[in-house]
């Protein structure tokens, strides 16, 4: 397959959904930009319980840290052994960036998802603008297709939208889930590490 192909079979999707086409195709790009970034924040750690974490990283504190959960142990862990006063509130304040960071562009993926069937039923509403001006000066054969072209407009667009938000939706009910059990560890790694001597 070569390139003039593949830019010819864009530019008849781009045609056959009219000025709807573009929004949709940036909010695709933003969405799976989205996702796969909190995706990637929200990897799934290793295997062990928070309690074996905890002690991993007292027992090797230079071991490498590779997952959030696992940054915020080994800070939380310095930050003990530090000897600092008022721990929790330290933690606190160190693990806010933690938990900003999982919340990165979940509002704009939530945004998304609400937006791309409302751009679909506004392809949806063009096509059929142009169906009824079709059939009303009775045009069935005009230059943007007529009757059919708007009708396919319609339903091309409809099908774009949900095409974006349906995964979206799916995706981010399972990093939000994700999030929750993450934001649950940190809160155990600071009661831990709060009332452990």
């Amino acid at each position: 397959m070569d390139f003039n192909t593949v830019f010819l079979a864009v530019k008849e999707l781009f045609e056959s959904g009219g000025f709807v086409m573009p929004p949709l195709l940036l909010c695709t790009m933003l969405l799976w930009y989205g996702l796969g970034y909190r995706f990637w924040v929200l990897k799934e750690s290793h295997r062990m319980s928070v309690r074996d974490m905890l002690a991993y990283y007292r027992k090797t504190p230079d071991a490498a840290a590779h997952h959030i959960l696992d940054s915020a142990i080994k800070k939380g862990v310095a930050l003990k052994n530090s000897g600092v006063r008022d721990l929790r509130w330290h933690l606190d304040g160190e693990f806010s960036e933690y938990e900003k960071e999982m919340r990165r562009y979940s509002v704009l993926v939530k945004v998304i998802v609400m937006i791309s069937p409302l751009l679909g039923l506004l392809g949806t509403v063009a096509g059929m603008i142009e169906t009824f001006d079709s059939l009303a000066s009775m045009a069935l054969f005009t230059q943007s297709g007529g009757i059919a072209g708007g009708i396919s407009q319609a339903l091309f667009t409809t099908q774009m939208g949900l095409a974006v938000a349906i995964p979206g939706v799916l995706v981010q009910s399972t990093l939000n889930r994700r999030q929750y059990n993450l934001a649950a560890d940190l809160e155990q790694v600071k009661d831990l590490l709060s009332t452990q001597s």
